[in-house]
């Protein structure tokens, strides 16, 4: 009998895994949907703007995913174990993370900059503005959800 648990919840464990990781990309799917649309809606783009607006977007959003997986993997983990690194060790630190916040403001000043020069100014702080409010309403969907459960 404690042959077969040894066996069986492992497996249990696995497929529980597997499952909750399935329903976590559907669920930043329908996020990435639900901004999309949201986007789409707050800019009222021509279909020409669209048609050039939407691979600048991707290709910013590609670009932050990057960065930020960059820093979860180079800087988060580091930090975890502060305690142990040397004061050299720190510095370096220190440096990466100036340099992706660098990486990350020249991401985003390029983007403003190619976006303006595709679509109008005023759409372009829309669609800054847009993302802001994207933000806060997840953000309040999210909490209202937790409080519910």
């Amino acid at each position: 009998m404690i042959r077969k648990l040894y066996i069986i919840l492992p497996v249990f464990w696995l497929m529980a895994t597997v499952v909750t990781n399935a329903q976590s990309k559907q669920d930043w799917d329908k996020i990435k949907s639900y901004k999309i649309a949201f986007i789409t809606e707050r800019l009222n783009l021509s279909p020409k703007e669209a048609q050039e607006f939407w691979p600048i977007y991707n290709e910013y959003e590609a670009q932050k995913i990057a960065i930020h997986r960059q820093e979860h993997s180079e800087i988060k983990k580091k930090i975890k174990n502060l305690e142990t690194l040397s004061s050299k060790e720190a510095s370096d630190l220190l440096k990466q993370m100036e340099k992706l916040e660098d990486e990350k403001y020249k991401a985003r000043k390029a983007y403003v900059e190619k976006v303006s020069n595709t679509i109008s100014a005023t759409k372009t702080i829309i669609l800054l503005r847009s993302e802001e409010e994207f933000k806060r309403q997840l953000i309040k969907q999210y909490r209202h959800k937790r409080g519910k459960e």
